[in-house]
């Protein structure tokens, strides 16, 4: 699959976040948009995913694509994860096919096995995002898309994180935003201004 993201424009309340912006998202590459807060990478990420529209422009899915939307596997800014639900339950939720034993075994690659069974309300910030990452890559998508999925992790953490990503992914095309490229030398880097 391919994603062409085409002379983008998009204002708040007057305020123009992103102007004539282009790329091309396609099979088996990896892409991090790097820039400060308020640079445009969330809005960007959002319009990829079509939870906003642009003011002008447009996103092109091309290739043998039979849906008017992307197929993503998101990590947001904020968890979005069910307070109350384990962590091994709040991954098995996002595919039907998807076994606890085998969501426990894929949080297991990040997570100390003694915490996956407490509602996620209780891991620590870090430990959700864990959970986070691990829940965007089992879903079957077209695109992984992950906004700021680091935030609060180490470096080594992220290293293992980046790991399991690069793995879960395969030919998965992989979008992240970070305020930096540190860690991401695997990425094609788009500078957000």
């Amino acid at each position: 699959m391919t994603i062409e993201v085409v002379n983008i424009s998009k204002a708040y309340d007057g305020k123009t976040v992103l102007k004539d912006f282009s790329m091309l998202i396609s099979d088996e590459s990896a892409y991090a948009v790097t820039g400060p807060d308020g640079s445009g990478k969330t809005t960007l990420l959002k319009l990829i995913l079509g939870m906003i529209k642009p003011d002008s422009g447009q996103i092109n899915l091309l290739g043998d694509y039979k849906y008017d939307r992307v197929n993503a596997g998101v990590v947001f800014e904020e968890d979005r994860l069910c307070e109350n639900f384990s962590a091994v339950e709040n991954v098995a939720m996002v595919n039907a096919k998807l076994s606890a034993r085998v969501a426990r075994e894929e949080l297991e690659k990040l997570l100390p096995a003694d915490v996956l069974d407490l509602p996620v309300r209780r891991l620590s910030p870090v430990m959700r995002r864990k959970v986070c990452i691990v829940r965007a890559c089992i879903i079957p998508s077209d695109v992984l898309v992950l906004d700021e999925p680091f935030e609060g992790l180490s470096a080594e953490e992220r290293d293992q994180a980046i790991r399991y990503i690069r793995e879960a992914a395969a030919k998965t095309p992989i979008v992240i935003s970070a305020k930096s490229g540190e860690g991401l030398g695997f990425c094609k880097t788009v500078q957000m201004c």
